[in-house]
């Protein structure tokens, strides 16, 4: 049967090829997920580097824009409603 065709009429599948194939996925997925873990363990090592060099913590400087952010909005709604004092 030369034609890839079973006797009976159905499609024959070589199953040392599917196999081997299903291995080589198998082996790529636990080389993409070894990448990714190194990856994510280099970007997580220079995060926590770049928080110890900074002078004050990410949270008080959020508290610090969000308050900025609040009084930039009073003011932007009172110059609005025209209101001068």
């Amino acid at each position: 049967m030369s034609n890839g065709r079973a006797a009976n009429g159905g499609v024959q599948l070589n199953k040392n090829l599917l196999i081997s194939g299903a291995v080589l996925v198998g082996i790529g997925g636990a080389l993409g997920a070894a990448g990714l873990l190194l990856g994510s363990t280099a970007v997580a090592s220079a995060m926590r580097q770049w928080v110890k060099q900074l002078d004050q913590p990410p949270t008080e400087m959020a508290k610090q824009k969000w308050q900025q952010a609040r009084a930039a909005t009073a003011a932007g709604a009172k110059a609005w409603q025209g209101d001068s004092g």
